[in-house]
């Protein structure tokens, strides 16, 4: 039954994404009541972030952004489509072997790290909570290299992927954001990763791993145990809060692709090079547009 459901999910997943590509188109949707289209056409206030928008979840329609089109790099945000290329591709109870070049590939780059062990066996399914919860580089790599097969075949997929879904103006030079070649050779735009969120969060595989604020492995045969946090700062903290994924590197700023969800209102919206201190995502940008999206009438 269990991989009975798993197909459902990803039959369910890709016709989602035949019909955003399809038919979504990201419009400003003017407000309905002379109050609210006052607010709508001031904004939120005090968001810093060089690019951003919020948008009803539902429809994709934006109600508030700043740069839509803009080109910038998104950092790991990029593994929300690393995720999506796996659970299309199923059997997300494959054991997988962790290779030994994650080490130095997470090293190198000075990676976020689910601290995967070269050796360990993990199934698919665990590799995804460690990809979007800590934001592992070293679970993208391992995903990658086997769903590829090999990383070069995987990317490409991973572009593929973007030009069905009508993300024509994002490109992955990698899986997982990684300032690598450049700083600037993995980008996206608000309106292409509001695409993405709402791709993904269709799919009930994603949607359950993004809302989960930690996860364990227990110890066992041929792996150890494994205990990570997920970094996502509205979790918990903004109520109705179920996702998506934060980003980091200097180029890039604090990103986050965020969804939330209150009774029958739904929210989707990303910020892009937001300020903040040290590499831990805040929220700050976020709960602002989403303060005021909430404020707003018929939405």
């Amino acid at each position: 039954m269990a991989v009975r459901a798993e197909r459902a999910a990803r039959r369910s997943a890709w016709a989602g994404a035949a019909a955003l590509a399809a038919c979504v188109t990201l419009t400003v949707t003017a407000p309905s009541s002379a109050a609210s289209e006052a607010r709508a056409s001031a904004g939120p206030s005090g968001v810093q972030a060089r690019a951003a928008a919020i948008a009803v979840a539902s429809t994709g329609h934006v109600l508030w952004s700043r740069d839509l089109n803009t080109e910038l790099p998104m950092a790991s945000i990029t593994k929300v489509m690393t995720a999506m290329l796996v659970i299309r591709a199923g059997d997300l109870s494959r054991r997988i072997t962790v290779p030994s070049a994650v080490v130095g590939y997470v090293e190198g780059h000075d990676a976020s790290s689910a601290g995967l062990r070269p050796g360990d066996t993990l199934t698919a399914s665990q590799l995804l909570e460690g990809l979007l919860l800590p934001s592992g580089a070293d679970a993208a790599y391992t995903l990658a290299e086997v769903y590829g097969p090999g990383l070069d075949a995987f990317i490409a997929k991973m572009n593929a992927t973007a030009r069905l879904l009508g993300m024509t103006r994002t490109h992955f030079s990698n899986f997982d954001g990684l300032p690598w070649p450049t700083g600037y050779s993995t980008y996206s735009t608000p309106a292409d990763l509001i695409k993405l969120g709402r791709f993904a969060m269709a799919s009930a595989v994603f949607r359950s791993i993004v809302d989960r604020r930690s996860y364990r492995v227990a110890a066992g045969s041929g792996h150890h145990a494994y205990f990570w946090l997920n970094l996502n700062p509205l979790l918990g903290v903004y109520p109705g809060a179920v996702g998506i994924k934060t980003g980091y590197t200097p180029a890039a700023g604090h990103c986050l692709l965020f969804e939330v969800t209150r009774g029958s209102r739904s929210f989707i919206g990303v910020n892009l090079d937001s300020p903040g201190v040290g590499t831990t995502v805040n929220g700050a940008d976020a709960t602002r547009m989403l303060n005021w999206a909430f404020s707003l009438r018929g939405y």
